[in-house]
């Protein structure tokens, strides 16, 4: 198998930031969308040129004529759907959050394993070069050992329909938007935290539209960030190290205006170079590495398990108000 052959399981918004980086993709082709209602599926697939439609989910997951699926369906159903597709013999690349659950989580990565199959979970700025770059300065010491890291991901949401503010469909801006600086910690620690506390301010819905997070790592690093949904766009990461800090204006979202600075000791700035690349490009290649030549996904499942896991200690801390340890 040369190509992977792509269906988008639903007819979701993000589809659109997905589409056109499996098309630029060099060894990938969007074969096919499914969607419940037929009509709509049409409707869809005359507006993005996608040549097959499917008039339910399952009906896609039986044909042979898709390797992979993306999954952008609401946060609670990407375990059911995540775990039928891969025991239907397809190729996942699961929007984020992977699961809302650890048992979810664990049975997805057994379904992988027992099938054979490749799952990955969609967190598209892990494999942007900005993010690889950063990875890379820290890594390279340019500023010293991390002390702490600092960050952020809010914007107005005002539509009270949106499935981001459902409770029965694990919405909420933790889950949303406060996973990205999450991850970004986990990833430059490569480690779960030791324990975390979590503050959240409910809205009218019954999920957090606003989320305080503290996590203590191992190595003495402490990792604060903050989610929204009550104020404008705004995100970034600041990680302090003992010999100077690095930030980043747009760190999950680089796509032409995003800027990594280096603060050297003396507060003196020095602007680093982003290559520019398609946001979404580097996940898709990732799995078409994954699938067709046998190589490791970027991002581990192990990696994709404490994501989840302190997301739920953090939920639990903000419940109970005290610290939370994770297991």
């Amino acid at each position: 198998m040369g190509t992977l052959r792509w269906g988008l399981l639903s007819t979701a918004r993000i589809n659109r930031r997905v589409i056109p980086s499996i098309r630029i993709a060099q060894r990938s082709v969007l074969a096919a969308v499914a969607s419940r209602d037929l009509s709509t599926g049409h409707a869809y697939a005359q507006e993005w040129q996608i040549p097959r439609v499917f008039g339910s989910y399952e009906e896609m997951l039986a044909s042979d004529e898709v390797d992979a699926v993306y999954i952008s369906l609401p946060n609670k159903l990407h375990a059911e759907w995540s775990i039928r597709a891969l025991e239907a013999g397809k190729h996942v690349l699961c929007e984020k959050p992977f699961a809302v659950s650890l048992d979810e989580v664990d049975q997805m990565i057994s379904a992988s394993q027992k099938t054979g199959c490749r799952i990955a979970e969609g967190f598209m700025y892990r494999h942007h070069p900005q993010t690889l770059l950063v990875k890379e300065l820290v890594a390279q010491k340019r500023i010293g050992e991390i002390i702490t890291i600092r960050g952020a991901f809010h914007f107005k949401l005002d539509a009270p329909a949106n499935i981001r503010l459902n409770q029965a469909l694990s919405g909420g801006s933790l889950w949303d938007v406060g996973v990205y600086p999450l991850s970004y910690a986990q990833m430059l620690l490569d480690a779960a935290p030791l324990d975390v506390f979590g503050w959240q301010h409910t809205g009218p819905s019954g999920v957090d539209t606003r989320f305080f997070a503290q996590m203590r790592y191992a190595s003495g690093v402490v990792s604060q960030f903050t989610s929204s949904f009550d104020g404008p766009f705004f995100a970034v990461i600041e990680i302090v190290g003992s010999n100077g800090r690095i930030t980043i204006t747009r760190p999950f979202t680089a796509i032409h205006n995003s800027q990594v600075t280096l603060i050297h000791p003396d507060d003196t700035p020095e602007n680093i170079p982003v290559p520019q690349k398609d946001l979404y490009l580097g996940e898709i290649e990732d799995m078409e590495t994954a699938v067709l030549d046998g190589k490791p996904n970027l991002i581990t499942h192990q990696q994709t398990r404490w994501h989840i896991q302190t997301a739920l200690a953090l939920f639990q801390s903000a419940r109970e108000g005290r610290p939370v340890a994770l297991e």
